[in-house]
């Protein structure tokens, strides 16, 4: 049996992340040979100069996609992706989320010292970010964590491959925070437009 065709087959046909465990549920096969047969796929992939596509790993599910340098090509006849400017409010708030998830919004203004429901709303609406349940505490506050676009928008497998968080860091987010606050007495409207944006084709 073909089983590398099989799983060609299967990631092409779904599109989105695929689960290790039902990769070789499909197969029959244990996820340890299962994902030695993934991996051998990956290098082939890889090596291949005749080959437009890569199958990258997403914290244990894998994924067809085409290749960075295919790029230049696929926007002559792909409509442009969309934009996605991350002011300093809204990376200060990612990463909050990213080091501390599951978290919930009253956490993430313990930390920034502000209210957070503009940045959370914008993240979760550029799914970066998405509601991970509810907490087991009076209100049932919702908890929030990044995902699979997060890991493919930053270039990381999993969120164990994050650098470490310093605690000078959160105390920069706090004094950020701060001179936002300071800065919305001013102009409100002007929220999301402090220096220091980056863009991500997502």
């Amino acid at each position: 049996m073909n089983y590398k065709a099989i799983i060609e087959a299967i990631l092409f046909t779904m599109g989105e992340s695929v689960e290790l465990e039902k990769i070789s549920s499909a197969i029959d096969l244990d996820q340890k040979q299962t994902k030695k047969i993934i991996e051998e796929l990956q290098k082939e992939y890889e090596d291949s100069d005749d080959i437009g596509m890569s199958i990258i790993e997403l914290d244990g599910s894998y994924q067809m996609c085409t290749k960075p340098r295919m790029y230049e090509y696929l926007i002559k006849i792909a409509k442009q992706p969309k934009k996605r400017v991350l002011s300093d409010v809204l990376l200060e708030t990612l990463s909050i989320i990213a080091y501390k998830q599951p978290v919930t919004k009253a956490e993430i203004e313990k930390i920034r010292g502000v209210s957070s429901d503009h940045a959370v709303n914008k993240l979760v609406e550029y799914n970066l970010v998405k509601e991970l349940g509810r907490l087991d505490a009076p209100g049932r506050p919702m908890l929030f964590g990044t995902t699979e676009d997060f890991l493919r928008s930053f270039g990381v497998q999993s969120i164990d491959e994050l650098p470490t968080i310093s605690e000078d860091m959160v105390e920069q987010y706090k004094e950020e925070a701060e001179l936002e606050l300071a800065s919305e007495s001013f102009d409100a409207d002007n929220q999301e437009d402090s220096d220091g944006q980056i863009t991500l084709g997502i």
